[in-house]
């Protein structure tokens, strides 16, 4: 079968329910000699980012082109894609997928600009208090080109911080080693969303970019969208240069069944996670065996109909598994400690479910809610916390692209009652010129 079933609890804990940091997986043999051709015997993909953002920082375009023509196999003497170029490759996209992605655009707009934040200020007879809510001025997203452009996400990312009110949104994507250019796919999605600017830059190169500014890019204040795992690597480097919404790891989908559930779906649902890659996760967790051994059996023959058929096996062999739990309370407790990027509930009346779930990217809730919904149409950003991380973390939503300031303006009757105690703990610190600020206005 090419998806276990783990009938004991303490071994899927030890396997499908446990977790992987991202940048601790082996890395394949061929990639492994890529690396030593390149960058020296025995680097490590993060060796491989650091030598890439230095340079880049350092020599700006030069260092660009240098790894566009090494790693993407490109040479590239304009990044920036014109205006001709975006207009020219509708002509290359089918129309019908011209007007899903429009559709998709408009869904997504929709659902982001129900999340109102407003500027606020409380004024009292001591002054006032408040905050000041601004969109940031420039945001970079990077778009994976390849064999498997991603324009869903480019939407995802790009469309909140327009709603936001960012002033200035770039896209990164990397050009096709067969044209040179990015793929028509991209640079539709890009226009669609309302981008400013493109260029033609991929992998580690292009957040170095975004992060450090060339004569021919623009540093940014934040950097957004999922990537290889040189993308991830170089996001977490460049972290306090830019700000990042998050380092994305492997999809991961945790399904919850009852025995009512419909195999054929639960299957489905699951199939359609592991397919993205080698290291992406699909979990069922159910305490009907009767209904696991029917989702495995349904696993093996729908397997076989998929185009990505060797990659989705592997998936399932790797990280993924049907865990039988003793009750649904058990589920829920499983759930809330993986913290998974998607939660399907495919249970009788799973409304009833939706408050015991404490840590999770986004809930599906039923059979007609799927998670292919949420990655396409639905309307909430799809990129999602991975790896544990919704724990502490949320979708890419509107607040991602804003920041607050402050506002101070207290008067002398705040002065008379707050003065003393920030004296006296300032004073506790041993910060005597905090002190002497405040008794120097107090004696006046």
């Amino acid at each position: 079968m090419p998806i276990k079933l783990y009938t004991d609890l303490a071994l899927a804990k030890q396997g499908p329910l446990a977790r992987v940091a991202f940048d601790t997986v082996e890395i394949p043999e061929r990639l492994q000699q890529s690396l030593d051709s390149m960058f020296g015997a025995g680097t490590t993909p993060a060796a491989a980012v650091d030598q890439i953002l230095a340079s880049v920082r350092r020599d700006g375009d030069a260092a660009l082109q240098h790894w566009s023509s090494t790693i993407e196999g490109v040479a590239i003497n304009e990044f920036e894609v014109d205006r001709l170029a975006i207009e020219a490759a509708y002509a290359l996209v089918d129309p019908l997928l011209i007007e899903a992605l429009r559709v998709s655009a408009a869904e997504i707009e929709r659902f982001h600009r129900k999340q109102t934040r407003q500027s606020w200020v409380d004024w009292s007879d001591e002054g006032a208090l408040g905050q000041i809510v601004l969109p940031l001025d420039r945001i970079g997203a990077y778009a994976p080109g390849g064999t498997a452009p991603l324009p869903s996400s480019l939407l995802m990312g790009v469309i909140p911080a327009k709603v936001a009110g960012v002033r200035e949104i770039i896209v990164c994507s990397p050009p096709q080693r067969s044209t040179g250019e990015i793929s028509p796919l991209v640079l539709v999605a890009a226009d669609i969303a309302g981008v400013d600017r493109i260029f033609r830059l991929g992998g580690a190169q292009a957040i170095a970019a975004m992060a450090y500014g060339t004569d021919s890019v623009p540093h940014v204040d934040k950097i957004i969208g999922p990537g290889n795992l040189f993308v991830v690597l170089a996001k977490k480097a460049v972290y306090g240069t830019v700000d990042i919404e998050a380092l994305p790891g492997p999809t991961e989908t945790m399904v919850i069944a009852d025995a009512d559930a419909n195999p054929e779906l639960v299957a489905a649902d699951l199939l359609a996670q592991a397919e993205h890659d080698l290291l992406a996760s699909a979990i069922l967790l159910t305490p009907s065996l009767p209904l696991a051994e029917k989702v495995q059996a349904a696993v093996a023959r729908q397997l076989e109909e998929l185009d990505r058929a060797e990659i989705t096996a592997q998936a399932l062999a790797n990280r993924s598994g049907i865990v039988l739990v003793p009750s649904l309370d058990v589920a829920f407790e499983l759930s809330n400690a993986y913290g998974p990027e998607h939660l399907c509930l495919l249970l009788n009346d799973p409304w009833q479910y939706v408050g015991k779930v404490r840590n999770a990217g986004g809930i599906f809730i039923g059979e007609r809610s799927f998670e292919v919904l949420g990655d396409y149409v639905a309307g909430p950003s799809h990129i999602m916390p991975t790896g544990g991380t919704a724990r502490y973390a949320s979708p890419v939503n509107v607040d991602h692209f804003r920041k607050v300031i402050s506002l101070v303006g207290l008067n002398e009757k705040a002065l008379q009652r707050l003065g003393p105690v920030a004296q006296r703990l300032a004073e506790a610190e041993g910060l005597t010129a905090h002190a002497a600020a405040v008794r120097r206005r107090l004696e006046q």
